[in-house]
């Protein structure tokens, strides 16, 4: 018993000397300060790199430069909002780590109907960050320009082996595909006999994306995902549906959709330039060609305006010629 006493006591005393490390800004956000090797504080335009963790007072994360897998830079300048953390940033040095706690009040003071239901009235957002690295602005725009160039070359180096790579693939799996001007290719597998769609109309889609590898990764089919071990947390499997035309989606399927009756099955071979080009988008690596076994399940039209060739004047008489009179020779 007398030891649970003095337990109780030391972790009251702990307690009371973690809240006591805590200072509070003129605006009322709290902070400490963790400094192993105190040096040159942030000062204003500085590029500053960190990581950050963004969590409710109950330790729910809200957001993580750690799962994210990368951290922030970002160029530090007078705050303008009391969660941009700005004051707080000119109190740090590199490898500096601090707990904030930003009171949720003022974050939305003025718009209290907007705080979400996870954060509560008189609470705090907490903050966890850690410096990693502070430059010039020079310095940062020369790092961002030498990685620029590099990723441009790679690019290119991708970019020219991406066309030897998708001829290969259709030439090794015997495909015989229509080509269309812009680089797509498309074999219809099973024709339709309902109208084509036009630009505007609503189709929906059954669709299975895949790399050249063969690797699926996405799917509107819950066999497909199941067959091919794909997690998809909370996905409706069943046919999407957009507008054709309106660029909701990649250039590829916009000109493929095109192409197909209703009701037809076809697979389309697109190019990254048609796709989703350099940056490529998650799984999708930059300049990737994909292949996508698709089924224009439905088409939902809308009235177009039929423009009408303009009528042809009708075609006036020709006056008949008047017969030249021919002079006698005069003997």
């Amino acid at each position: 018993m007398k030891n649970t006493f003095y337990l109780s006591l030391i972790f009251c005393l702990l307690g009371a000397t973690a809240n006591a490390q805590f200072k509070r800004t003129d605006r009322g956000v709290q902070y400490q300060i963790i400094s192993n090797n105190p040096g040159a504080k942030l000062k204003q335009n500085d590029v500053v790199t960190f990581n950050a963790v963004q969590r409710t007072e109950n330790d729910s994360v809200l957001f993580s430069t750690y799962k994210q897998g990368q951290p922030i830079k970002a160029q530090l300048r007078p705050s303008t909002n009391i969660a941009d953390l700005m004051d707080i940033f000119p109190l740090l040095s590199v490898n500096d780590s601090a707990i904030i706690k930003v009171p949720v009040d003022s974050v939305f003071k003025g718009h209290e109907a907007e705080m979400p239901p996870f954060f509560k009235k008189g609470g705090n957002i907490v903050f966890n960050l850690k410096i990693q690295q502070a430059q010039s602005l020079e310095e940062a725009m020369a790092e961002r320009n030498a990685a620029m160039a590099k990723m441009k070359a790679e690019g290119e180096k991708l970019k020219v082996a991406e066309g030897a790579t998708l001829e290969n693939y259709i030439k090794s799996n015997n495909l015989v595909a229509k080509a269309t001007p812009s680089g797509l290719r498309y074999i219809i597998k099973t024709a339709g006999t309902k109208p084509k769609p036009l630009n505007g109309d609503t189709i929906y889609v059954n669709y299975t994306g895949r790399s050249l590898d063969g690797k699926v990764f996405d799917t509107s089919i819950e066999a497909d995902a199941k067959a091919a071990g794909l997690n998809q947390p909370g996905r409706t499997y069943e046919p999407i549906s957009f507008a054709l035309g309106t660029a909701r989606v990649i250039k590829g399927w916009d000109e493929a959709f095109l192409l197909m009756n209703e009701g037809s099955k076809a697979k389309l071979i697109i190019p990254s330039v048609l796709g989703y080009g350099e940056y490529g988008s998650g799984a999708i690596k930059p300049y990737a060609s994909l292949i996508f076994d698709v089924e224009l399940v439905k088409v939902v039209r809308v009235k177009h305006n039929v423009v009408k060739p303009a009528a042809k004047a009708p075609l006036k008489k020709k006056a008949p010629l008047k017969k030249r009179a021919v002079a006698k020779k005069k003997n």
